[in-house]
């Protein structure tokens, strides 16, 4: 049997550090996960999916991860079912994580938690920042091109006979 699952979404909220009786730490939160398509008014929707990380992993989650950080995170579905204080049986459906990864730089994930238009002006509000290699960029992201220099030197072509080529 698999029971596998790969998550990348949002924080909705900080993650809810609490310790078991025995020491135990575990971390719950909620990650929205956009939907692949759009709705018929052509609009993207989002999932929110309930989550649980156990020990240490619970406890640097916490530490390090904030409402809306971008995240990655790897585990298995798990149902449970109790019976609340009405007498009701209630069935809770969620992921229970085995492994994390922040998906975003530190700087990125601060600059973002201090801005107040929230995240409809992405954008416009990530404009003129340092990536996390030292580039300035529109989008927040590294910028690989290439400059125009040619990596083997000056010559304008490369002297290779018939008899090196393997074809």
């Amino acid at each position: 049997m698999i029971n596998n699952v790969v998550l990348v979404g949002r924080l909705t909220r900080d993650p809810d550090l609490r310790y078991t009786s025995n020491g135990s730490a575990v971390a719950t939160f909620n990650l929205a996960v956009n939907r692949n398509f759009t709705n018929q008014s052509g609009e993207r929707e989002a999932d929110f999916v309930n989550c649980v990380i156990w020990r240490k992993p619970a406890e640097t989650l916490a530490n390090y991860a904030k409402k809306g950080t971008l995240l990655g995170v790897v585990g298995r579905i798990q149902t449970r079912n109790y019976e609340n204080q009405q007498g009701q049986r209630v069935y809770v459906t969620e992921v229970v994580c085995e492994n994390f990864q922040l998906l975003e730089s530190k700087n990125a994930s601060s600059q973002r938690q201090q801005q107040t238009s929230g995240f409809n002006n992405f954008s416009q509000d990530n404009q003129n920042t340092q990536s996390s290699f030292g580039q300035s960029s529109s989008n927040d992201m590294p910028n690989f091109d290439r400059d125009n220099s040619n990596p083997f030197g000056n010559s304008s072509s490369i002297d290779i006979s018939d008899d090196d080529l393997p074809f």
